[in-house]
This record gives structure tokens, C-alpha cells and sequence, in this order.
């Protein structure tokens, strides 16, 4: 892993980061009632790359992923979105670029619970006034092995089909990052690394630039590079 790690980096030093980050904080409070939740965060993902984050509840994780999506703001520092300083956006443009660039995958997948698994997708098209994109939903469905659930529901899904539908909802408006935020907590383990190495799979497919918040060191295994967080602070492992 480490190798294949050294490698990506090496073929990565042309390219542009789909995301940076560059001395960012976040602070909470004033006074004594200060929380500095992110210390001065440097971090850089290119496409293709997969990226865990670990670390313990409230070390700073979720802030971490909030600022990545452009849902809050940074007290200090810059969010650069494939080279552009998005933190200098006003709130309609980074709503707007969230759901262009941004995927996200939730732990609650962020279903739709009246709507069936095709018409999930039919809704994005309407947020984006566009037509069905039929041809691409199947192929995406085929990658993810998940063509056989279009006409269920989501009550009537595994836990592990919800999150492979929420994969597939993330890379449907084939946005430059994909952020999920403790992706396997609801799943048992046999499912939680189903969910992981289709993760993996795709952002490699699709040359996505993927990081994924996590607690559980085991869901590291497919990960191109491993991050710790603890008390604000961002290392690599």
C-alpha cells in the first residue's frame, strides 16, 4: 500500500489538487469559552486519490469535512476547490458549488424515503434542470453492481445498498470531490468493507479525488494515504 501510495504521488506533482487546504483554522467561542477546533490544517488530495481521516469524536474530524463541502467557513486560512479560493465565495456560489463539485456521503445516506431509487436520480436532474440521464445512471448502477434495486424503495434496502445508492448519488453530477462522513457506522462489518472497497473502486475508476472521515482504523485498508486528526491537528500516518 505504501508503495502504490509513493506512486500516485510521483504521477501527482503536475497536477493540480482537487482540494487544498492551506493553514486553516476554525475557532468556536470567544474568550474563555474558546474552542480552536482546527490548528492551522494543511492538507492536499488529487484526483484519483482515496484519503481516510481518523481519529477520536471531536478531535476535529466532522469541522474538518464541514469546511472540505464549503458548509462553514474557516476563521482563518484557504479552501482552494482544483486551484480556486472558494472561501472568498459568497454563500449562493458555494451552495451552487456544492452541488456541482461536491459529492457527499452521509451516514445517513440522505435518501429520499418517498421515492424509489430511480426517481432519486430523476429529482437531481430536476434540481439541475436537465433531462434524465438514463444512459448514465445504468452504467453507474453496473459499477456499482446495483442495477437490480432502481425500483425499490429505500426502506426495502441493506444498510450496505443504501450506501452503494448514496456512492452512486454522490458521482452522479461527476463533481471533482467526493467527502463522506463516517460512511460504515450503521453497518455491520462484512458490509462495512463492502462499502469502503466500492468507494475505493470508484474514486479510482472515475479518477475522483475521495476523502472519508472515519473512527474505525479498519476501513483504512483500501485508503492511498491515512491522516490522523487529534485535537485539530492533521498528520499523516
Amino acid at each position: 500500500m505504501k508503495q502504490k501510495m509513493k506512486q500516485k504521488t510521483k504521477q501527482n506533482l503536475n497536477q493540480t489538487p482537487s482540494l487544498e487546504m492551506i493553514n486553516v483554522t476554525k475557532n468556536f467561542g470567544a474568550d474563555h469559552t474558546l474552542v480552536k477546533a482546527l490548528k492551522g490544517i494543511h492538507f492536499k488530495i488529487f484526483p484519483g486519490e482515496f484519503a481516510a481521516i481518523v481519529g477520536p469524536s471531536g478531535s476535529g474530524k466532522s469541522t474538518f469535512l464541514t469546511i472540505a463541502g464549503t458548509l462553514q467557513q474557516p476563521t482563518d486560512g484557504q479552501v482552494l476547490l482544483v486551484g480556486e479560493d472558494v472561501t472568498k465565495f459568497p454563500e449562493k456560489n458555494r451552495a451552487a458549488l456544492r452541488l456541482k463539485k461536491i459529492g457527499f456521503i452521509l451516514q445517513g445516506t440522505n435518501l429520499v424515503p418517498f421515492l424509489n431509487v430511480k426517481d432519486q436520480f430523476r429529482f437531481i436532474d430536476q434540481l439541475e434542470k436537465r433531462s434524465f440521464q438514463a444512459e448514465k445512471l445504468d452504467q453507474l448502477m453496473k459499477d456499482l453492481d446495483t442495477s437490480d434495486l432502481l425500483e425499490k424503495m429505500p426502506r426495502d434496502l441493506s444498510g450496505g445498498e443504501r450506501q452503494r445508492i448514496a456512492i452512486a448519488k454522490a458521482l452522479y453530477n461527476d463533481p471533482e470531490l467526493i467527502l463522506a462522513d463516517e460512511p460504515t457506522a450503521a453497518l455491520d462489518t462484512v458490509h462495512a468493507f463492502e462499502v469502503v472497497k466500492r468507494l475505493a473502486d470508484e474514486a479510482h475508476r472515475q479518477n475522483k479525488a475521495t476523502i472519508m472521515v472515519t473512527h474505525d482504523v479498519r476501513m483504512t485498508e483500501f485508503c492511498d494515504v491515512v491522516y490522523t486528526m487529534e485535537d485539530g491537528l492533521l498528520s499523516q500516518k
